[in-house]
């Protein structure tokens, strides 16, 4: 019982309809759990990694365990949070972006063994779902229902369009839940309103109860998601040097936050030692994500980099190097060439955000040209040099 606790109670905001009722389902019997993930880009991201956690959590305690790509429901993309409709993405780019999904969870989830996570792929049912089908599910909920989200409110209220296949994505999330039969769903606590959508339709089709586990976000002080602000992004198939440097940038009020969610490290006193040494705790907590991710040489050659590169105001020894064929092209091109952006309209963001240093010197113009050789630096942590 003091593990089952232990399971639902870190990293946890919320559990839905009740935590003793999901208790209670564990220590009885092995449960059926999941979560899906987005493949509208091909790497996992942090985010990604706390749902990752999460689910070892689980499948350490011998319960079955299914990452669910949603290969069918990323065509649709998810309005969470959306002030604006998401571009459709067709079925090859997401499953050209899924390719390397069990790769990248292989790092936290244990996909052979006596107690395997199992992969799946929505479009394996989303696919043979009729139109018949469609208004039979679709007759489980009311537009009051499905219009009551807040970012649909914004939008009305703006006069944004919400398109009709918005309001049907989280249906077809919540059929994923009837159609494997979980007891569970995981998933941010920015996803409760699609993960409930799968709680009514398990009640309304299978009879069945379904459990939601919202896991806190990791957010800064104004609300922003650490790791997608300022160039830091960090994914799963990133370096050790990168991921290192990058929770180095975290700010200092997610340390104990980021040690209950990315780490499986006993918590006692981490709020007090979070407050009387922050530079010291960060790089514990660097260093043992490192650690857990790529192996304990991994952490301390990254450690070794950080100190070099960042505490000594150092451009590293080891830097990317690409060649490219003009001579002085702008610098939104150059960005967008590091591949360390996901769009150009990320790339835009970073520069009007004066993150991005050319040669050492800050650079907000999109249109400016940067002649070649020259060393560009996205965010705190990621140097590239481009030469022709």
């Amino acid at each position: 019982m003091d593990k089952i606790e232990e399971v639902l109670t870190r990293g946890v905001l919320q559990i839905l309809p009740n935590k003793k009722g999901l208790t209670d389902l564990m220590a009885k019997r092995k449960i059926k759990l999941y979560q899906g993930f987005d493949p509208s880009m091909p790497s996992l991201h942090l985010g990604n990694f706390v749902g990752l956690m999460k689910l070892r959590q689980f499948q350490k305690l011998g319960h079955e365990v299914i990452f669910l790509v949603g290969d069918f429901t990323g065509m649709i993309g998810d309005p969470s949070d959306k002030l604006s409709t998401r571009p459709k993405l067709t079925r090859e780019q997401v499953v050209k972006n899924s390719k390397a999904y069990k790769e990248q969870a292989s790092k936290v989830l244990d996909f052979a063994g006596f107690n395997p996570a199992k992969i799946l792929f929505n479009s394996g049912w989303e696919d043979k779902v009729s139109f018949k089908d469609l208004i039979e599910i679709t007759s489980n909920f009311t537009v009051q229902q499905l219009i009551e989200r807040d970012m649909f409110q914004a939008r009305l209220k703006d006069g944004k369009p919400i398109y009709l296949h918005e309001f049907l994505y989280p249906v077809a999330q919540g059929y994923d839940s009837v159609a494997m039969g979980v007891d569970l769903e995981i998933g941010g606590s920015d996803q409760i309103f699609n993960m409930l959508t799968g709680r009514t339709l398990m009640k309304a089709i299978k009879g069945k109860e379904k459990y939601v586990l919202a896991t806190k976000l990791l957010i800064d002080k104004e609300g922003q998601k650490v790791g997608k602000t300022t160039g830091n992004a960090l994914f799963l198939d990133s370096t050790p040097d990168n991921f290192y440097a990058g929770i180095m940038s975290f700010p200092d009020e997610v340390i104990p936050l980021s040690f209950e969610l990315l780490t499986e490290l006993n918590l006692g006193g981490i709020e007090e030692k979070a407050k009387k040494d922050p530079m010291g705790e960060k790089k514990r907590l660097a260093f043992e994500i490192v650690k857990f991710l790529w192996g304990e040489n991994s952490a301390k050659n990254a450690q070794e980099a950080f100190k070099t590169t960042f505490q000594k105001r150092q451009t590293p020894g080891l830097i990317q190097i690409i060649k490219i064929a003009e001579k002085s092209p702008p610098l939104l091109d150059l960005v967008l060439a590091t591949k360390l952006v996901t769009s150009r309209s990320e790339a835009k963001r970073l520069i009007s955000q004066n993150a991005i240093d050319v040669e050492g010197k800050t650079i907000s113009d999109t249109t400016r040209e940067v002649i070649l050789p020259a060393t560009i630096k996205i965010g705190k942590t990621k140097f590239v040099k481009f030469v022709c």
